[in-house]
């Protein structure tokens, strides 16, 4: 049954270097949605890429010796390469160095040009070049980047801005009415109240500060700023052509039912984007998915700690279909999920090789032990068999109401309580006994039949999300893994088939202590490849060349204006998060004899548990102010590399709590 295209994207990826499995996730969500949808009957078309342009990459290719074009080439092979690796099953991975695509990205830049929707302007702000995003004053927070934290720089250069207020209240408009278009809800809440609402300043596209980038083709001093060159590959990589006749594909296709994208650049696919929409007369996209993050749970990736988690690693240690249960699983709807080495064996083998694989072993061993792996079904029913039934039946309809509103972790949760209610029913019914009385032998084979086949159902649901495993489920049950509209329905596997004869084993238990040694190893063989170029004058990677940060000089002080400091070792006895805040830790700190309250934005990088019992640096007669409602009597003094992450000074030898820091 076709129920209709369904045209899905991801944010494509940045090719300033490997993604981690945090990034990764995105892809992997994006398929799970896009298999589901394929399988319940919809014309699935699914497009994900690199967005390959900005100063930041002409930076990196520059340290790495290389033309911008060879770096992003060999980054954005990597990236596909990882997309390939996680099983992805997209139809189109785009490259915004893509001639067709730099084709189109010039004509829309001139059409809105043409149209006034763009003007010739001058910028003078303060600039993020991670972000490639220019702030004012008042936008900031802390004085660093609202959206990543890090330094900004003052800069001024001539630009074109695209008029956003033009098309402000329109879009207002679009968003009250479609309540689907921005999800979850607190995303559309933040963007109304922190950035509609308040008014829209017109938005810098175009830069002549760097030249790698699509170039403004009426004004050759200018290159295309990257979010209008980025958000475009939407209708490009499906045929969109400006100031013609676009494909059919593209009329075909457009709007995206679905673009699913981080949390972080919801306000540029939920703002400027359906603008630049609004002002070249397309459709809006039907939804915008702003999925949280996947953070690290023993603190944040960084490369210069050596313990970045890639993809490819944990499928070297866990294999593809793990991987994707467990980022699947473990993130929740709206809020962030946590990884760490730890929480991936717990819940392989509490899940997967427990309730799954355990689940089909016994089932096809019990079936080969007592009937030579026929699997029939005698029609010998209990009252115990239609609980059984109708959790089998009815669990295709849970899944897909789940689906419906992009709760995958939900969907897996509801897959798995089938396969758990498989596992109860062994308990219940327990075939081994039947086994002993001759009489009982037809509802034995009864008891398996419905086992196998309440094993299929939940085999085809589970084909999305785990397709080689639901795949390899099948195979050793000798069945076919069904479409969803034949899950409503119990007694399908053909009576008198033949399982396999030896069961494979799905999932392994693994040893908790021999995955943290080995991935400990890893990342310390990681970080001694990494400084060997450094270390013999060879140029380091440009992804690895953290070894020094060069800051912009402040005003000089005199030693009696740094003498008025007093910093003290404290020992943190207490800690806990501050609540409605997401930034912020309010930590009790015992200094010498006193105990004083110190407020820290950390969060991102300490949980409140990690904090106690740590001795730190801290700034003691800083004037007392509150914090988020809370009252802060000094500063943890702490450093921070080029990619925001925070590590706590601490004393390099044991010192008591109050001892003077000089």
């Amino acid at each position: 049954m076709n129920k209709g295209k369904y045209y899905i994207t991801t944010a494509i990826a940045y090719t300033s270097g490997k993604p981690h499995i945090g990034n990764s996730y995105e892809i992997v969500l994006a398929d799970s949605i896009a298999r589901f949808k394929r399988k319940d009957g919809y014309e699935v078309y699914f497009q994900t890429g690199t967005d390959e342009h900005g100063q930041k990459i002409e930076l990196k290719a520059q340290d790495a010796g290389i033309t911008p074009k060879e770096f992003v080439d060999g980054v954005a092979g990597t990236i596909k390469g990882l997309w390939d690796l996680m099983n992805t099953s997209y139809d189109h991975f785009i490259r915004t160095t893509d001639g067709y695509h730099e084709k189109q990205v010039q004509k829309i830049f001139k059409k809105l040009y043409e149209q006034g929707d763009i003007y010739k302007g001058a910028y003078e702000g303060l600039y993020c070049t991670p972000c490639e995003s220019f702030w004012t004053e008042s936008q900031l927070k802390d004085g660093k980047c609202p959206d990543c934290g890090r330094e900004v720089k003052p800069a001024k250069e001539e630009a074109y801005f695209f008029k956003m207020s033009k098309y402000a209240d329109k879009l207002i408009a679009h968003i009250n009415s479609h309540p689907e278009f921005i999800q979850p809800v607190s995303r559309k809440n933040e963007m109304m109240n922190n950035f509609l609402l308040p008014g829209l300043q017109d938005l810098c596209v175009s830069r002549t500060s760097f030249k790698w980038g699509v170039p403004v083709d009426f004004d050759d001093r200018h290159v295309v700023y990257v979010w209008l060159d980025a958000l475009t590959n939407y209708i490009t990589g499906i045929g969109y052509h400006c100031g013609e006749e676009s494909t059919e594909q593209y009329h075909k296709l457009w709007p995206a039912d679905l673009h699913l994208i981080g949390k972080d650049i919801v306000r540029f696919h939920t703002i400027y984007w359906p603008i630049f929409l609004m002002a070249l007369g397309e459709p809006l996209p039907k939804q915008i998915f702003g999925h949280p993050w996947l953070l690290q749970g023993d603190g944040k990736m960084s490369k210069s700690k050596g313990n970045v988690i890639y993809a490819d690693d944990l499928v070297d240690f866990f294999g593809v279909d793990a991987v994707r249960y467990f980022v699947l699983h473990e993130m929740p709807f709206e809020n962030d999920g946590t990884i760490s080495w730890e929480l991936l064996v717990e819940r392989i083998n509490s899940d997967l090789a427990n309730v799954l694989g355990n689940l089909v072993n016994r089932t096809i061993s019990m079936s080969n032990k007592y009937f030579g792996g026929v699997v029939a079904d005698k029609g010998c029913a209990e009252a115990v068999d239609g609980d059984l039934k109708a959790v089998a039946t009815g669990t295709c309809e849970k899944v897909t109401a789940r689906m419906e509103e992009l709760r995958v972790a939900d969907a897996l949760t509801e897959i798995f309580a089938l396969f758990k209610r498989c596992n109860k029913y062994i308990d219940e019914t327990e075939p081994w006994v039947l086994a002993k009385d001759e009489e009982k032998k037809e509802r034995l084979s009864t008891v398996l039949y419905n086992l196998v086949e309440s094993i299929l159902i939940g085999a085809s649901l589970l084909e999305p999300f785990m397709p080689e495993t639901a795949q390899k489920i099948a195979e050793q049950l000798k069945g076919e893994l069904r479409g969803f509209d034949r899950l409503g329905e119990f007694g399908l596997y053909p009576s008198g088939n033949q399982v396999t004869e030896k069961p494979q084993i799905l999932f392994a238990r693994l040893d908790v202590k021999e995955v943290t040694e080995k991935a400990e190893a890893m990342f310390a063989e990681r970080m001694a490849a990494a400084a060997v170029p450094a270390a013999s004058g060879e140029n380091a990677d440009a992804d690895n060349a953290e070894d020094v940060i060069d800051l912009e000089p402040k005003e000089e002080i005199t030693y009696d204006e740094f003498a008025k400091m007093q910093f003290q070792v404290g020992e943190i006895i207490a800690c806990e998060e501050v609540p409605k805040s997401k930034k912020l830790l309010c930590s009790k700190v015992k200094i010498g004899s006193q105990v004083k309250q110190i407020v820290s934005g950390i969060k991102a990088h300490y949980s409140a548990e990690e904090m106690v019992g740590k001795k730190v640096m801290v700034l003691v007669n800083l004037k007392p102010a509150k914090l988020a409602g809370v009252l802060s009597e000094g500063m943890l003094l702490c450093a921070e590399d080029g990619e925001g992450n925070l590590a706590l000074l601490t004393p390099e030898k044991e010192m008591p709590a109050g001892a003077e820091i000089c």
